[in-house]
C-alpha cells in the first residue's frame, strides 16, 4: 500500500484474473476461515509480487517469457551437469529421429537439423526422407549436414507420397531402440533426448513417452506453452494430447505397421492409438518438460486448427478406428465448443439401468422446488427414482412440497439428527433401488434433458468410477469443470469463474477427461463401486467427502470422469449456509486436518495437472516455481542477469 498505484493496479488485476468481485470475494474469504488475516497478508503480498509496480507493463502471473529465463534457461554449468549425468547412465540407449522433409523453409529446415545435432545427448540418429521436394537447395541443404555427421541419414523419394509415406521411409532407415518424432520446421530443446533417456533408465519397460511443448515464432519467440497432465484416456481420445514430443518403441511401431496413409494430416494421433492399444498405463510415460518447439507459421496447425480441417476429420477417424478395434460402441463427433477437438458419445447401457438421484435438503423450498421439478420436467432418461433425505426441515412451505410429490417417483425419508452430508448419503444409498447412484445437492437446476443419459454412458463403463458434470453460476460462469488436488491446501475446482464461450486451459473447459476428483454437488456412480469403497467418510460431515469418496476410488483402481456435456445450474451452498461462526470454522480445519494426515502428498501431484501449473490459482496459470528437478540457473540470479546473459 506504501505504492498506491501498484496498489490500485493490484486490485484491478486481481479482480480480472478471479473473475470478478464476488468471485474474489469468496477467494479472500476461504483463505481467512482456513488462514485468518495473517493468510490473507501472505496471499496478497504473493499477488502483489507477480504485478509490474509501474502498472503499464501489464499482469504478468502467466509471463511466459519471464518464466523461461527463470525456469527453463540453461548455461554452461548446467550443460556440464547433464553430460556429467549422461556419463553416469547404465546404458544409452539410440533414439532414431524420423524428420519427413516437403518443401521446406530453408532457413526453419536447417534449424530444424540444428536442433538435433545440437542434442547434449549423443546417441541419437537423424533419419530424414525427402518427399520429392521439388526445390534443388532442399537437397543441397540435406546433403551439406550428411557430410557434416555421420549420424544423419536421408533419402530422396522419387515420388512424393505425403506425410505417412514419407515418414515410413524416414522410419525404414532407423535403427534405434527408440524413435522420435520431429517436423521438419520446429525444434527440439538441446536438453530433449537426454530427457527421454532418463525416463528410459527409469523405466526400462516404457513404450510411449511425451513431453510437454509449446510454439514458436518465425522469430524465435516462444509462446503458449502446453504443460500436460499424465496420461488422460479420455481427454486423448478428444484431443491428441501426446503429440510433441512423441518418442515410440521402435520394435511397437514397425508391429502396428507404421504410419497409415488414410490418416494423414493426424498420422501421429492414429499412431499413438494404436500404440496405446497395445501397451499397459505404466509403459506411458509423461516428462513435464517443454521439450518441443512448435513452429507458428503460415499453413501449420500451430497457428490454428482451421489451417488443416482434413486433420480434424482424420483425427476424428483414427478415434473411430481405435474404439471399434477395442469393442467399443460409441459415435466420435466434433466437440460443440472447439469443433477441432473430438466429443465421444459412449453408448448406453442395455437395458436402461435405474439411477437412484439421492437429494440431502432442509428447507429452503425455494432450491429444492427449483432442483426437483427442474429434475422430473427436463430429464429425458426414463428410469429413475428420487430419495430426498428430509434433514429436520420445519418451514410449513417445504412440507407441503414435500407431500406433494408424486410418490411413485419420489421418496421422503426424514431424518433428525445434525447435519453430516456424507451420513445423509449414505442412507439415501442404503434405501435406493438403482444400480446407479447419482448424489446431488438440493441446490441444483436441471437445464439440459439429456444430463442422465450422458453421464450413465460414462459411468456404465467397467473402468470408470465417478463421474462429474460441468456446473454453472447463476451469472453464466463455471462452478466446476473437475477438481485438482493441492489447490488451496487440498483441492479446489478447475477453471472456476471462467464465462461461457471461453475453452479454457487447452479446451480442457470443454472436453470430457479424467479427472483425480469431482464435485458430489452432481456425482453419478455404480452402486457397486460406492459400496466397494464403503460410501462417504462420515468424518467428514461437510467438506472435501467428495474428494476423499473419489480419491479412494482413484485407488481401488477405478478412473474418475468430468464431462461437460451435462450442464446444470449450482447455486452453492445457498441453503446450508457459510462456515461464518468458531464452530463451522474448527469443523472445517478439522477437515483440512484429516485431509492432509490421509492423503498428504498425493495433494500435491496430481496426475490430472501439471507440477509446471499453480497450486496458488485454479485458472492453469504457471507455477512460480515449478514442482519439478531445476537444472536452470541458480534461484538468486535475477531475470534481469538472465536477460542479459
Amino acid at each position: 500500500m506504501k505504492h498506491v498505484k501498484h496498489f490500485f493496479y493490484t486490485v484491478n488485476a486481481a479482480l480480472k484474473a478471479g473473475g470478478g468481485v464476488r468471485s474474489v470475494v469468496m477467494k479472500v474469504w476461504n483463505v481467512y476461515r482456513v488462514s485468518g488475516l495473517s493468510g490473507v497478508k501472505r496471499r496478497f503480498s504473493f499477488f502483489m509480487s507477480l504485478t509490474r509496480s509501474d502498472g503499464a507493463s501489464g499482469f504478468f502471473r502467466n509471463d511466459y517469457q519471464k518464466w523461461i529465463l527463470q525456469y527453463d534457461t540453461i548455461d554452461d554449468d548446467v550443460r556440464e551437469c547433464i553430460r556429467e549425468r549422461i556419463a553416469g547412465l547404465a546404458r544409452l540407449p539410440k533414439i532414431s529421429v524420423i524428420m519427413p522433409v516437403y518443401e521446406p523453409p530453408l532457413e526453419l529446415l536447417d534449424e530444424a537439423i540444428w536442433s538435433v545435432r545440437n542434442q547434449l545427448y549423443p546417441e541419437w540418429e537423424l533419419c530424414i526422407a525427402d518427399d520429392a521436394s521439388k526445390n534443388p537447395q532442399v537437397k543441397a541443404l540435406l546433403e551439406k549436414h550428411a557430410s557434416q555427421d555421420e549420424r544423419i541419414k536421408v533419402e530422396y523419394r522419387r515420388v512424393n507420397g505425403h506425410i505417412s509415406e514419407s515418414s515410413n521411409s524416414a522410419l525404414a532407415l532407423a535403427t534405434g531402440e527408440y524413435v522420435a518424432l520431429l517436423d521438419h520446421d520446429d525444434l527440439l530443446s538441446e536438453h530433449a533426448l537426454f530427457w527421454v533417456a532418463e525416463e528410459i533408465q527409469k523405466y526400462p519397460n516404457v513404450a510411449l513417452i511425451y513431453s510437454d511443448e509449446d510454439k514458436i515464432t518465425e522469430t524465435g519467440k516462444r509462446y503458449e506453452p502446453y504443460f500436460k497432465c499424465e496420461f488422460n484416456p479420455e481427454l486423448f481420445l478428444a484431443q491428441n494430447m501426446i503429440s510433441h514430443l512423441g518418442v515410440y518403441r521402435r520394435d511397437l511401431i514397425e508391429e502396428i505397421g507404421g504410419f497409415r496413409s488414410e490418416f494423414n494430416g493426424s498420422q501421429d494421433y492414429d499412431l499413438a492409438l494404436r500404440v496405446i492399444s497395445k501397451v499397459a498405463p505404466e509403459q506411458i510415460v509423461h516428462i513435464p518438460r517443454v521439450l518441443y518447439h512448435w513452429r507458428a507459421i503460415s499453413g501449420s496447425t500451430a497457428l490454428a486448427n482451421s489451417e488443416k480441417s482434413y486433420a480434424s476429420v482424420a483425427g476424428r477417424k483414427a478415434v473411430s478406428a481405435y474404439l471399434k478395434s477395442k469393442g467399443v460402441t460409441a459415435e466420435v463427433m466434433p466437440a460443440p465448443e472447439v469443433l477441432s477437438h473430438n466429443r465421444v458419445r459412449f453408448a448406453l447401457p442395455d437395458p436402461l439401468p435405474i439411477v437412484s438421484i439421492i437429494i440431502p435438503t432442509r428447507d429452503r423450498v425455494d432450491l429444492l422446488a427449483k432442483c426437483v421439478n427442474s429434475i422430473l420436467g427436463k430429464s429425458t432418461y426414463p428410469h429413475f427414482e428420487i430419495i430426498i433425505i428430509d434433514n429436520g426441515s420445519v418451514e410449513s412451505e417445504t412440507i407441503d412440497f414435500l407431500k406433494g410429490l408424486p410418490k411413485d417417483q419420489v421418496k421422503i425419508l426424514r431424518d433428525e439428527l445434525p447435519f453430516n452430508f456424507s451420513r445423509l448419503n449414505n442412507l439415501g444409498v442404503r434405501e435406493a433401488r438403482g444400480e446407479i447412484i447419482c448424489l446431488m445437492n438440493n441446490d441444483m437446476e436441471v437445464i439440459e434433458g439429456g444430463w442422465l443419459e450422458e453421464m450413465v454412458a460414462f459411468a456404465a463403463r467397467q473402468e470408470i468410477g465417478c463421474v462429474g458434470n460441468r456446473l454453472w453460476y447463476p451469472d453464466g460462469t463455471i462452478q466446476h469443470a473437475g477438481v485438482v488436488l493441492g489447490i488451496g491446501g487440498v483441492a479446489s475446482h478447475s477453471h472456476k469463474g471462467y464465462y461461457k464461450g471461453h475453452a479454457g486451459y487447452f479446451s480442457r473447459a470443454v472436453l470430457h477427461q479424467s479427472y483425480s476428483a469431482v464435485t458430489a454437488a452432481c456425482l453419478v456412480v455404480r452402486r457397486q463401486v460406492f459400496e466397494q469403497v464403503g460410501g462417504l467418510d462420515e468424518e467428514l460431515a461437510v467438506a472435501f467427502n467428495d474428494v476423499d469418496f473419489c480419491l479412494r476410488v482413484r485407488d481401488a483402481g477405478y478412473r474418475n470422469l468430468w464431462t461437460p456435456y451435462a450442464d446444470m445450474i449450482h447455486h452453492e451452498s445457498a441453503s446450508r449456509g457459510l462456515d461464518d461462526n468458531p464452530v463451522k470454522r474448527a469443523r472445517f480445519k478439522k477437515e483440512v486436518d484429516i485431509m492432509h494426515a490421509r492423503w498428504g502428498e498425493a495433494l500435491q501431484n496430481d496426475p490430472a495437472y501439471s507440477p509446471n501449473l499453480t497450486l496458488w490459482h485454479d485458472d492453469f496459470s504457471l507455477a512460480w516455481p515449478p514442482r519439478i528437478e531445476l537444472l536452470t540457473a541458480p534461484s538468486n540470479t535475477s531475470v534481469e542477469e538472465l536477460a542479459q546473459r
